[in-house]
């Protein structure tokens, strides 16, 4: 049985009507010389492209200096996500909590808006014994209620592959998805942490949910990839 949420073509919020047409977003991390050269941690940016390598979105964190030096990856951010107009889409915020991989206290969640200011929905880190460095991540809709699971690998490092998060249905029955940390070459990975990502759902999954999925890859992308400079 198909546990996919179908998609409403009548309640896509503005400037996120093109995610109804892709089953692929490619995510760039571009890279920042100044910080490859000088170890301060910089803002991250992205772009995001569908699978022809189109670019439509561009995605800027919003952070303080003293914030991304202290805190690095576990650092609290806003991000905005903008059209070809410079029109923000979309909105994630990752509240401050400490981050500890052995415990299950403090675990991380991200909020995600559209149009800003309005809420969509929630990840959520979920502590596992069985996975104690990645755990699994659940996506809640605006009501809080589950629509998705996300399980990470038992020790999500890139080690010469790629990296991947299956998408579950809330029950946990069917995969719907995949969240992936491409491997760049042994050089890019040594030398740099901005990475490249694709996450992969359905065509005719909720554009919401789909916006939502987005949202945990920045959220995994900041867990796991981020590196202290």
């Amino acid at each position: 049985m198909d546990m996919t949420p179908i998609m409403n073509t009548y309640n896509i919020p503005p400037g996120l009507e093109y995610l109804a047409q892709l089953d692929q977003i490619l995510v760039k991390q571009v890279h920042e010389v100044f910080e490859l050269l000088s170890g301060c941690e910089m803002k991250n940016k992205y772009l995001l492209k569908n699978s022809m390598g189109q670019e439509f979105l561009k995605a800027k964190e919003d952070t303080d200096c003293c914030t991304r030096q202290c805190c690095g990856p576990a650092r609290p951010f806003e991000m905005g996500f903008f059209d070809g107009q410079e029109q923000e889409v979309l909105h994630l915020y990752r509240p401050l909590r400490c981050s500890s991989c052995c415990f299950p206290c403090c675990l991380q969640s991200l909020e995600v808006s559209s149009p800003p200011g309005t809420l969509l929905g929630t990840i959520h880190q979920e502590w596992s014994i069985c996975t104690p460095l990645g755990g699994t991540f659940t996506v809640r809709n605006v009501s809080g209620d589950e629509v998705l699971k996300i399980e990470a690998p038992v020790c999500p490092c890139s080690c010469g592959s790629d990296v991947n998060f299956n998408v579950m249905s809330a029950d946990g029955s069917v995969e719907v998805g995949r969240i992936t940390k491409q491997w760049r070459g042994c050089c890019a990975e040594s030398f740099t942490d901005a990475d490249s990502f694709g996450v992969t759902f359905p065509l005719n999954m909720e554009v919401r949910t789909k916006a939502l999925m987005l949202g945990a890859l920045f959220l995994i992308d900041f867990l796991f990839f981020e590196r202290k400079n």
